[in-house]
């Protein structure tokens, strides 16, 4: 159906995944999505259009660079500022739809704002809300008056979508929106009937109901997806981010009767062959309850080709006893990057805007006796030719996987399983995988696989760098009191016993553990932020010990600007706070501060009833006889590292002591040490 441009057509440009500040350090492929960025919002500018959806993942990075920023801001104030007016309003209680912003209003009512186009959007995996203040880089978009930012759940019991009305000549939309959560959590609340989509109450048959959203398509597990079935039937269409493979063509769901739209990535963010399928983004026409999606090719997106090879298949030329058919292999290789490269120019030719260097893939499956190339000489030869010359050749054997039908060997039940390259692996499964295979010793007695997989989770993609401490020591407080509320014998057998008996129920009872990751999670937060006005504190000092003679403790005397000064660079890379076990024990606690006063800055909680030390379970019970009561401020320490090579390390490192400095009055301050003990599990690499 083609509509003409009149009162009553609603005209709306559509793109999810857009991953600013993707590879931005890169040489050659740094201004990959700012490039693609501009030339959406211009196409937005030259149609006209009424507003822009996205689908979540406008940012790559859950806290973007300054660069990143910068040039979302630059665009966003380019291309989305003007003159020109906004021909829909909106009819829905505002207050409600934008009710977490401090400006719960559209961006284009504002009178101190001059918005031509109205970007409306959700958040991702990426970039959802973390912290303390459970702030996105959306956020800042928001309150800066560039963008709305919509379809946000607080509640994890229940979530009530309601959607933001609009009305265009005789046309209205009710925008339904809904930010990424796990995958895992919203099937569960799906299941329980704990999603619920508000509709308006008048004419509701009269609305086209649009819903955007960005979780797992594909199926990734039993329960880590959403399946389309999920969504009321209702909606006429879902835009669905997350999935980077463009569908952008709407496809009727034939159960629920609704259509799915499946824009797909701007950019390409890993090299599999969902990503090698040209990119697009639509120009959505709504008029009354009819709808017509146009697909717009995306010219500045840097071209991909990928092909597979399989040795075995060509036995009249690679032969595995020949010594000389390594050599055989790679200038067959060589032949069919020269073929992609030959192709990719010819693609560019058409298309000036296209960036010089292709995207090349060449998967080799080497199954059969024959063994790999050097992949870093041959990459040698495309240094210039190629935007990706390290990840040119990917070797992987080809596997085949029988199933078990008593001893009847069917030749037709083969799996395949060419590679795992394309395959998503997650933090939280690769904790679950190595404990679930792990020797007894170094199983978890106490904590829970799940609780452990995500505290691990937050810690590498939202560098909660305080997520396993608190989990653990959230979770040993609750194992304490437990134990006491059963007056358990002090004996180690009953001990371990109930211990292990406790942590069973734990596990049966997902909602119970999902509250204790969520408490942990809220206390590592709130450490944070405490931490940032410590270690403040602590540099302000250090200035003056270092730069002051003859002071006292008090920063009175400095000027503001020198007061604040080396604080700003603290925590700005991944890890900066806490590079070291001995430098986290210090930075924040103070530097300069006797013990008392350490323990008095010191984190505080609520109060609960176990030890104020961080003790074994052993020594809590010990600690209640008097006698030995004044011998259990022992100190304790517990390392967490992981050294899989797929992910960052971790170690976190806690103590019940505080690193103490004796302060003196000359600018030179001695720091003492104090000796840890340790006691660690290693997670090896185990692909």
């Amino acid at each position: 159906i083609l509509f003409r441009d009149d009162e009553d057509t609603f005209k709306i440009l559509i793109a999810t995944d857009i991953h600013l500040g993707y590879l931005e350090k890169d040489p050659v492929r740094g201004n990959d999505t700012f490039v693609t960025f501009n030339e959406i919002l211009d196409h937005a500018q030259k149609k006209e259009v009424d507003f822009v959806l996205l689908g979540g993942d406008l940012f790559h990075d859950n806290k973007p660079s300054r660069k990143t920023l910068h040039s979302c801001l630059e665009s966003l104030r380019k291309y989305c500022m003007g003159d020109r007016p906004v021909q829909f309003e909106i009819l829905s209680d505002q207050a409600v739809n934008f009710h977490y912003s401090k400006f719960p209003w559209v961006n284009y009512q504002d009178g101190n704002l001059n918005i031509s186009i109205p970007v409306f959007s959700i958040h991702g995996n990426h970039d959802d809300p973390t912290g303390a203040d459970a702030l996105c880089a959306l956020d800042i978009l928001s309150c800066a008056g560039l963008l709305n930012h919509f379809g946000r759940s607080t509640s994890v019991e229940k979530i009530d979508i309601s959607p933001i009305l609009l009305r265009k000549g005789r046309t209205k939309i009710a925008l339904y929106g809904l930010g990424a959560i796990p995958d895992e959590r919203l099937y569960r609340m799906f299941v329980n009937k704990q999603v619920t989509m508000l509709r308006p109450k008048e004419d509701e048959d009269s609305w086209f109901n649009l819903f955007v959203i960005h979780q797992n398509r594909s199926k990734h597990g039993a329960t880590n997806y959403i399946p389309e079935q999920f969504l009321d039937d209702f909606i006429n269409l879902v835009v669905w981010g997350h999935e980077h493979e463009c569908k952008i063509a709407p496809y009727q769901n034939e159960q629920q009767r609704f259509y799915v739209s499946q824009p797909g990535s701007s950019v390409v963010t890993s090299l599999s062959p969902g990503e090698a399928v040209k990119k697009h983004i639509g120009l959505l026409h709504v008029k009354g309850k009819k709808m017509n999606m146009q697909k717009i090719a995306l010219e500045t997106v840097r071209t991909f080709h990928m092909e597979d090879i399989v040795l075995a298949d060509h036995p009249d030329l690679f032969n595995p006893d020949n010594p000389k058919v390594t050599q055989a292999i790679q200038a067959f290789c060589m032949e069919k990057v020269e073929l992609m490269l030959d192709n990719a120019e010819r693609q560019r030719l058409g298309n000036p805007r296209q960036p010089e260097k292709p995207l090349i893939r060449l998967r080799v499956d080497y199954a059969g006796g024959f063994e790999p190339f050097s992949v870093h000489r041959f990459s040698q030869k495309y240094m210039d030719r190629v935007a990706n010359p390290k990840d040119i050749i990917y070797f992987f054997r080809h596997r085949e996987q029988k199933e078990k039908n008593d001893n009847d060997l069917n030749f037709g039940k083969l799996v395949s399983r060419p590679t795992a390259e394309g395959m998503t692996l997650r933090v939280e499964d690769l904790v679950k995988q190595y404990f679930q295979t792990a020797e007894k010793k170094v199983q978890l007695s106490l904590l829970t696989e799940r609780g452990m997989g995500e505290a691990v989770q937050e810690f590498v993609d939202k560098e909660e760098k305080d997520a396993i401490e608190e989990l653990v020591k959230f979770q040993l407080e609750k194992t304490q009191r437990f134990l006491k509320e059963r007056c358990t014998d002090a004996e180690e057998e009953k001990i371990d016993e109930e211990v292990r008996k406790f942590r069973e129920s734990r596990k049966k009872n997902t909602e119970e553990e999902d509250e204790e990751v969520r408490e942990a999670m809220t206390r590592a937060r709130a450490h944070r932020s405490e931490d940032a006005v410590l270690v403040a504190a602590s540099s302000d000092e250090e200035l003056m010990d270092t730069g002051m003679k003859d002071t006292g403790d008090s920063d009175d005397g400095l000027p503001a600007t020198l007061r604040r000064g080396r604080g700003w660079a603290r925590g700005r890379a991944r890890g900066a706070r806490g590079q070291n076990s001995t430098a986290r024990g210090s930075s924040r606690r103070g530097r300069g501060s006797t013990s008392q006063e350490s323990a008095t800055s010191s984190r505080t909680y609520k109060p609960v009833s176990v030890p104020a030390k961080n003790m074994s379970i052993m020594d809590a019970f010990r600690s209640l006889k008097p006698e030995s009561s004044l011998n259990s401020s022992k100190s304790y320490s517990e390392d967490i590292m992981d050294d899989d090579s797929d992910l960052e390390d971790i170690s976190i490192v806690r103590s019940s002591k505080v690193n103490q400095r004796s302060s003196t009055t000359s600018s030179l301050s001695k720091r003492g040490s104090q000796s840890q003990t340790s006691r660690g599990v290693d997670f090896e690499s185990d692909e």
